[in-house]
């Protein structure tokens, strides 16, 4: 038999600025969960998220009410409020507010489509409140997260409402254990075959297409990277992933000499069957 190894385990952007070390220095009390709603985000993802990360849409469209009341809440949070609070609740906001949005997309249609990429416009135009101002989903991804800050590991977080993508958590994420919480993301993500699969004997490694679309993200804390394989950008995403292995599918990676591919994306809706 192949020697498998698959471990267990998107307005304007300029409004919204990291406060990294600057919001760090200023050693603010003041916190994201002071003035969000965070409870209600908990309830819908308590009650309407399998530990699949699988959806009950139906359910949560006909009891909508906590996921319009967290929605409501980054609607009118104060933007110099986001700016005093420690760069792990900023983090933490945006991808619990890009998650809650894409629910928020989803839920919107009737009847639900089965798939994201069937509701037009719904990562570039339909625009969305945020800090008293108005963001797309691609703004929060891409314009603000990736852009202000050097958290390759949001990848493992953002769930675009697709079986492909990251598992949805049943919890918020917040600044507190915003680390721990990203990393269980990624050992969680890692785990699936989809995700990651390792053949010693072909000498092929399979990665997601999220390190494809994203791969540059990892260049700057992951390259350059001696051994491995593939592209800059390959060896980067490589580097990163072999710090959640065991030591021989490290070791392994490290070695080089494999091919690289990605897997094909299923862009149907992560629905509860």
């Amino acid at each position: 038999m192949p020697a498998i190894v698959a471990i267990a385990s998107c307005t304007t952007p300029t409004t919204l600025q990291s406060g990294g070390s600057s919001a760090v220095a200023q050693e603010s009390t003041e916190r994201a969960a002071d003035t969000i709603n965070i409870p209600a985000l908990a309830k819908v993802l308590e009650t309407y998220v399998d530990d699949k990360g699988l959806v009950d849409y139906e359910a949560l469209q006909a009891n909508r009410q906590d996921l319009d009341a967290f929605n409501a809440s980054i609607q009118i949070a104060d933007p110099a409020s986001y700016e005093r609070w420690s760069e792990s609740d900023q983090i933490a906001f945006l991808i619990n507010a890009y998650n809650s949005l894409t629910l928020k997309a989803i839920i919107d249609e009737s009847p639900i489509k089965n798939s994201i990429k069937d509701i037009p416009g719904v990562w570039r135009f339909d625009k969305h409140g945020l800090l008293q101002g108005e963001q797309t989903l691609n703004n929060i991804e891409h314009d603000i997260l990736r852009a202000n800050f050097q958290e390759p590991r949001i990848h493992a977080a953002l769930v675009c409402a697709a079986l492909s993508c990251p598992y949805l958590r049943q919890e918020p994420f917040t600044g507190e254990n915003l680390d721990a919480q990203l990393d269980d993301q990624v050992k969680i993500f890692l785990s699936r075959p989809e995700v990651l699969t390792i053949d010693q004997e072909k000498n092929e490694v399979q990665i997601s297409k999220i390190f494809d679309w994203f791969g540059q993200d990892w260049v700057p804390g992951f390259a350059p990277a001696e051994g491995f394989a593939g592209t800059e950008n390959q060896k980067a995403v490589l580097n990163f992933i072999s710090g959640y292995l065991d030591a021989d599918a490290e070791a392994y990676l490290k070695a080089g000499g494999y091919t690289v591919s990605y897997s094909n994306y299923d862009w149907s809706l992560n629905r509860q069957p």
